[in-house]
């Protein structure tokens, strides 16, 4: 006389399945569209040169230091290990010191926290960060 109610338990368990499957398919989508512009026409972007205006005040060079290059991609939301590897093009042995420097001068500040895999380690630009790298 029991009732098998197992069809309950199926969609509670199709649901977060079809939300970590989407997720992996949308991350795999763009990284293809990232590695290889040369398949995908439609990314490639013409710029038009009349229509910028130049801003002599805006400051289009480089950083002069690696710690303000890292520095300023972290302020770009560059937050985790991996994105900053990837962006400034440094070895994983120069970062390590660079970050562990910026974070001493209290340039920056690190934050754990806890995400579905395991935890996270996340940059944020301090204050006293965001003046230096501007001035």
């Amino acid at each position: 006389m029991a009732e098998h109610y197992y069809w309950i338990f199926i969609i509670f368990l199709i649901i977060p399945l079809i939300r970590i499957v989407r997720r992996y398919l949308r991350k795999r989508h763009l990284e293809d569209y990232t590695k290889t512009p040369e398949k995908n026409p439609e990314m490639h972007f013409e710029t038009n040169t009349s229509d910028i205006i130049e801003n002599p005040q805006q400051n289009l060079t480089k950083p002069e230091t690696k710690d303000m290059l890292v520095l300023g991609e972290i302020n770009r939301e560059a937050t985790n290990f991996k994105k900053l590897l990837k962006v400034t093009g440094l070895e994983r042995d120069e970062l390590i010191p660079i970050l562990d420097d910026l974070e001493e001068r209290g340039l920056m500040r690190v934050e754990q926290k806890s995400g579905m895999l395991g935890p996270k380690v996340e940059f944020y630009v301090t204050d006293k960060g965001f003046q230096e790298y501007y001035s």
